[in-house]
């Protein structure tokens, strides 16, 4: 009976433990999350002030910050198309006080820079999608081609004479000309600049045929009458341009290619933390002020369900694609 008795308090006793332990770890994650954050936050950017990523990053941050209630500044460290401000971040602490503006150039560059001294789909976790840009095949107005058939046509008849504007090796305007050759099987010559505005002068000059441009800044000069617009990268029609068609209306299914820009953190960040900030991000980009400064500038919001699991997705599936891209192109990094 005695026997009997201490091995039930003993059991009792085990059972109360556990359940104590339980419910002070459970404490102690809830504490965690609670508490975060506690001070500022930082975001590094990949580019110099001013670019879209930069404009971009600032305007989706201040609303963050309202809803975490915490300054988040914005630290520009540009070079090797964002790789030197990747290797910043990763070189950091991954406890959710420094975050990084991630990019198409980031799916690009994983492949392009054989050298590159991490992997972006798994050095880097997901916070979630800030927004995607639709790309825009436009051309001089003055060229032989009208259509896109035209283009496709014309340029498998003379292999080598069309010229392809781009804002520099393996940007996504670069890109999406690759892939277009590829899908198209055409012969066509990449021209680099050093950025797309000048490369979008000697368009509308002329001096180059054809480019791949991000929709929002080719918008002004198709309506200018300055260039021709055959077909945007996007699923569907853009409201800015609804005359423009898609490449999957001209036959192209699976041609879709959208610049995006993302949050991303170093790879074992707690996932309370992660959840936070997505929960911030995805209420900032319901603030007025950034509906109506996206809607101004042709940044489209991303698709529901916005979730780190959604957006790591993306991530993986855009380095797959352009790694497919660059070693089948044969692309180089001087």
């Amino acid at each position: 009976m005695l026997k009997s008795t201490k091995m039930r308090r003993t059991v009792l006793s085990g059972v109360l433990t556990a359940a104590v332990s339980t419910g002070l770890a459970t404490m102690s994650t809830a504490a965690v999350a609670a508490d975060f954050p506690d001070r500022p936050l930082t975001v590094v950017v990949g580019f110099a002030p001013g670019g879209a990523t930069d404009v971009l990053t600032r305007l989706v941050t201040k609303a963050m910050s309202d809803e975490l209630g915490q300054p988040i500044v914005v630290e520009n460290r540009a070079g090797a198309n964002s790789n030197i401000g990747a290797d910043y971040v990763l070189r950091g602490k991954n406890d959710g006080y420094t975050m990084y503006t991630g990019t198409i150039s980031n799916a690009i560059n994983n492949t392009l820079y054989r050298d590159l001294r991490f992997d972006f789909p798994k050095d880097f976790d997901s916070v979630g999608l800030m927004a995607n840009i639709a790309n825009m095949l436009v051309i001089n107005p003055d060229k032989p081609y009208k259509t896109l058939p035209e283009l496709i046509d014309y340029a498998k008849a003379n292999p080598g004479d069309v010229t392809c504007a781009s804002a520099g090796v393996g940007s996504s305007i670069h890109m999406s000309c690759e892939l277009f050759k590829i899908k198209t099987d055409t012969d066509i010559l990449h021209v680099p600049y050093r950025g797309s505005a000048p490369a979008v002068v000697d368009l509308i000059a002329g001096q180059v045929d054809i480019m791949f441009d991000n929709l929002p800044s080719s918008v002004p000069h198709v309506r200018a009458g300055k260039l021709n617009a055959l077909a945007v990268t996007t699923p569907e029609r853009q409201a800015s341009l609804p005359e423009a068609p898609t490449f999957v209306e001209s036959g192209f299914e699976d041609f879709v290619v959208q610049a995006w820009f993302g949050l991303n953190v170093p790879a074992g960040t707690p996932k309370d933390r992660i959840d936070i900030l997505n929960a911030a991000l995805n209420k900032a980009l319901k603030h007025p002020e950034v509906v109506a400064a996206y809607e101004k500038n042709g940044f489209l919001l991303p698709p529901p369900p916005n979730s780190p699991e959604t957006y790591g997705e993306q991530v993986s599936q855009q380095a797959k694609l352009w790694g497919e891209v660059v070693d089948t192109a044969k692309v180089v990094v001087q």
